[in-house]
This record gives C-alpha cells, structure tokens and sequence, in this order.
C-alpha cells in the first residue's frame, strides 16, 4: 500500500479511472452483443438501424481513452462487414 501522499492519491485516481473505464468498456460490449444477436438471427432491419448508435458508442470509449483506437475501428470494420454480408 501507498505509504507517502502523492502516491496515496495517485491511488485513488487510478480506482476511479479503472472503474470508469470499466464502466465504459461494458456498456460498449452490452451494445455490440446486441447487434450481434441481431446479425446471427438475420434482422438485418433492425440491426440496420441500431448500427450508428453501436458505433458511436464505440468511438466515445475511444475517444474516451478506454479501449485504443485502433481496437475500436477493427471493431467497427467488423461489425460493418458483418452487416453488409448480411444484406447481400
């Protein structure tokens, strides 16, 4: 444990930014399995139009530092591609 002050409060902020992060990361996961059982059962409809909000919020947990960006525009190719395959 932290035994000086700056460390002690470098501490605390890495607990909130780890469960903020955590946070994030959920309510991203929690949005994509839900497109994805959209695209397994063939509601291409509706997957269609849940696909902006998805991505989205994808890009805000970037944007937001919790996951890399990088991470988060594989994630949307493929969530994407997924969809177009779908509609051909």
């Amino acid at each position: 444990m932290a035994s000086h002050k700056s460390a002690i409060k470098t501490h605390r902020q890495e607990v909130t930014r780890r469960q903020r992060n955590r946070n994030h990361r959920t309510r991203m996961r929690g949005v994509i399995k839900k497109l994805r059982q959209m695209l397994e059962a063939g509601d291409a409809e509706s997957a269609q139009r849940q696909l902006p909000a998805t991505l989205s919020i994808v890009d805000h947990t970037a944007r937001l530092g919790a996951i890399p960006v990088k991470t988060a525009s594989r994630t949307k190719s493929r969530l994407a591609r997924a969809l177009n395959k779908l509609g051909a």
